[in-house]
């Protein structure tokens, strides 16, 4: 009974109007369903600096537990006590670091050595690169001296990509056991 009256109610409005009003169009289905709008995407997380630095002490914490042994207060243990876990704890940090970053030295010489800063290398000619102490000259500049540590680059960083709801500054989750 309805599919007649509805008939009827369109042919008076065409007759009357010349046009099916809005209401009847709908119900004949003739009439475009609105547009459903799409959810916004979740905006693009973005990544600071500080968020490769966080995730490879997340990393060094999940596989070596490093931030645990540096967060603990180890006054109260023997020489012996603190050996020990570094023994363990060296390792397994050495294995995550060379995993995820290439290191290589800024001069790749003998600690201890005379050095000259013109025959250390292209590394060591970057800016910073290298740190002058001791008896430096006013300038700051000095063309060698002995070498007291070869310092660090990094060749290759390869860290995994943070997931999208993986918050960066989180170190390490609380760890709950249930029994």
């Amino acid at each position: 009974m309805s599919r007649i009256a509805l008939a009827f109610r369109s042919f008076f409005s065409i007759l009357a109007r010349g046009a099916l009003t809005a209401g009847i169009a709908s119900e004949l289905g003739l009439m475009p369903k609105p547009k459903t709008t799409p959810r916004p995407a979740e905006p693009a997380r973005r990544t600071t600096a500080a968020d490769g630095a966080l995730q490879l002490l997340g990393i060094l914490q999940s596989e070596a537990r490093l931030v645990d042994f540096l967060m603990e207060d180890i006054a109260g243990y023997s020489d012996e006590q603190v050996g020990a876990a570094v023994r363990d704890l060296h390792p397994k940090c050495r294995q995550a670091l060379d995993r995820h970053v290439k290191l290589a030295p800024v001069i790749d010489g003998v600690e201890g050595t005379p050095t000259r800063l013109d025959l250390a290398g292209p590394q060591a000619q970057a800016p910073g690169a290298v740190r002058f102490i001791g008896k430096v000259p006013p300038d700051g500049k000095a063309a060698g001296g002995t070498l007291r540590h070869k310092g660090w680059r990094a060749e290759r960083a390869d860290l995994p990509p943070l997931g999208a709801r993986q918050e960066a500054s989180l170190v390490a989750p609380a760890e709950i056991e249930i029994e």
